[in-house]
C-alpha cells in the first residue's frame, strides 16, 4: 500500500497556506516591525509545515508523532505573534479573520493527523 507524500497531506497544504499568508502580510510592513515581530511570525508559521515534513522523513511513528507535536507548538506560537501584531496595529480585522479561519481549520487537522499516526510499528510508513 503506497503512502501519501507529505506534500499531498491536507494538513501540510494548510500549513503552507498559513505560512504564505503570513509572508505576504509581513513583507508589506515597515522595517522595524518586519525585523522584530515579522521575523518571529514568519519563522513560527514556516516551522509548522517544516516539522510535518521532517516527521514524515524520520521514518518512525515515534519521531513522526514528536514532530507533529512540535508543529502544533509552532502553530500556537504563530497565534501568539499574530495576537501581538494585531495589538500593535500591524494587522487589519480582515487579515485577522483570514488567519483565524486558517488556524481554526489547521489546528484540528494537526490533532487528527497526530491521532492517525498511531502508536505502533504497523503505522510506521505514515
Amino acid at each position: 500500500m503506497a503512502t501519501k507524500s507529505f506534500q499531498e497531506l491536507r494538513v501540510y497544504k494548510l500549513s503552507e497556506r498559513l505560512a504564505d499568508e503570513n509572508w505576504q502580510t509581513v513583507k508589506t510592513w515597515e522595517p522595524f516591525a518586519k525585523d522584530t515581530i515579522g521575523k518571529q511570525i514568519v519563522r513560527s508559521a514556516d516551522s509548522v509545515g517544516a516539522n510535518i515534513a521532517e516527521g514524515v522523513g524520520r521514518g518512525s511513528y515515534q519521531d513522526n508523532r514528536r514532530f507533529v507535536k512540535i508543529a502544533r507548538g509552532s502553530l500556537y506560537e504563530t497565534q501568539h505573534w499574530l495576537r501581538r501584531a494585531y495589538t500593535r496595529n500591524l494587522l487589519t480585522v480582515q487579515q485577522v479573520n483570514t488567519f483565524t479561519a486558517i488556524i481554526n481549520d489547521l489546528a484540528p487537522q494537526l490533532n487528527s493527523y497526530l491521532q492517525s499516526i498511531g502508536s505502533s510499528p504497523k503505522n510506521d510508513a505514515q
